[in-house]
Parts: C-alpha cells; sequence; structure tokens
C-alpha cells in the first residue's frame, strides 16, 4: 500500500502505476507543501465519488483540483489578465484559488456550484503525478477524521452560501505517511519518509470583482 519514493528522483514505474490506479477510479495519498491530500484523477467519475464519499465533506471548497502548471487553469476556469497575474505570484505554493468553472470542468466534476478551487503545490510528489497522468488531480486535504469511516455516509452539514471556512485543527492532521494506512478505501501512499507539517492552504476567492479570504492558512494575506 505504500511506496516509498525519493521526491527529487521518483521511480517512472511508479508514477505509471500510480496513475493507471487513478485511471481506474482509486484513491490516492500524496505529500503536499502543505499537508497530506488525498487525490483521484479529474476525470474519472468513480475516483470524484469515491473522495466525497470518504470525505465527508458537502462544501465543494473543501475540494481543490492540483495543477501542475498555470496553463492549466485556463483550460478549467474562467481567468483574466488581473487574476492571472496575481496566481502567478503567489504559484506554486500554498495557495486555493477559487475561481468560476468552465461549462466543461462543471460538467466532468458535477458540480452544485460554478466555482472551483485551483491550485499549484510547490512539491514535486504531485506535480510529476499530474504530468504522468497529464490531467489535474480531484484533491481534499487528509484529515485522522476519515480513519475507519471507509464509504459510509457520514456528510457534514454545508455551510451557508458566503461562510468563511474555519481552519482545519492541527491534531486533525497527519504528519507521517504510514498514519494514513488507517484511512479505508486508498489504493497507494507515496511516502517520501519525511514528516509533513500539520498546516493547510490558505484559500482565497478571486470570482468576483475582489480577492475574498475564505480560509487563512500557510499562505500570507494579505500580502
Amino acid at each position: 500500500m505504500i511506496a516509498y519514493i525519493v521526491p527529487t528522483n521518483i521511480d517512472d514505474r511508479v508514477l505509471v502505476r500510480a496513475a493507471r490506479l487513478l485511471e481506474e477510479g482509486n484513491l490516492i495519498a500524496v505529500p503536499s507543501d502543505t499537508s497530506w491530500v488525498v487525490v483521484c484523477s479529474m476525470n474519472s467519475h468513480k475516483g470524484i465519488d469515491r473522495l466525497r464519499k470518504i470525505s465527508g465533506e458537502r462544501d465543494e471548497r473543501h475540494f481543490t483540483l492540483l495543477c501542475s502548471d498555470i496553463s492549466q487553469f485556463a483550460e478549467l476556469c474562467s481567468m483574466d489578465n488581473t487574476r492571472f497575474r496575481l496566481i502567478k505570484r503567489l504559484s506554486p505554493g500554498p495557495y486555493v484559488f477559487i475561481l468560476k468553472t468552465l461549462l466543461g470542468t462543471e460538467k466532468a466534476l458535477n458540480l452544485r456550484r460554478g466555482e472551483i478551487g485551483v491550485r499549484i503545490p510547490d512539491h514535486p510528489v504531485p506535480v510529476d503525478l499530474i504530468k504522468t497522468l497529464g490531467s489535474p488531480l480531484y484533491s481534499v486535504t487528509a484529515k485522522k477524521s476519515m480513519a475507519g469511516t471507509g464509504f459510509r455516509d457520514r456528510e457534514t452539514p454545508a455551510p451557508e452560501a458566503g461562510d468563511k471556512l474555519p481552519p482545519i485543527p492541527e491534531e486533525d492532521l497527519f504528519t507521517g505517511g504510514w498514519e494514513l494506512e488507517e484511512i479505508e478505501g486508498l489504493a497507494l501512499i507515496l511516502d517520501t519518509g519525511d514528516e509533513r507539517p500539520r498546516i493547510f492552504s490558505t484559500i482565497l476567492d478571486v470570482s468576483g470583482n475582489e480577492v475574498l479570504p475564505i480560509r487563512l492558512g500557510a499562505g500570507l494575506w494579505p500580502v
């Protein structure tokens, strides 16, 4: 279940295996520049369904599309020059940007709202996996509250529109990759052997006329 890797020189065979599992609708845990994340392929309806069930989250702002470069944002979301400059200045890094989705993205992810969070993680493992898979990863922060849940229906209430997302309690985040074996339903854990910090990303809503901080985390705001 755990594949130990060197982040700066990942075995291509491991990446190909991980990409194949994602294409088949499986879930994988990977490190990021913040905490651990659970991911699926954005092109797999089975994977997206599994990710939503295992997370128990109803508010789609908890989910993020991880991209390997900013050009992928334009294929998924509506973005003008002002937003492009802001995102380019803060990426890669611990920032999630909520943008209005293009119709194809909304249909592919079966979204209930017309926005999605996107970011470029400053970590080679998810970036190399995205490049191998050939498409972005749909992700959610790995939390200890997921442990032992399997795919039971344990959805949390969705906040009212416009509410800010509360910070994730530090004690609910993982550090070592071996800890994620407690989460049922993971097909693979890509582990560098290094402990991850128990921090979360900053979420900025840039879908409107002004930047609205939805959740403050590792990324400084304002900058």
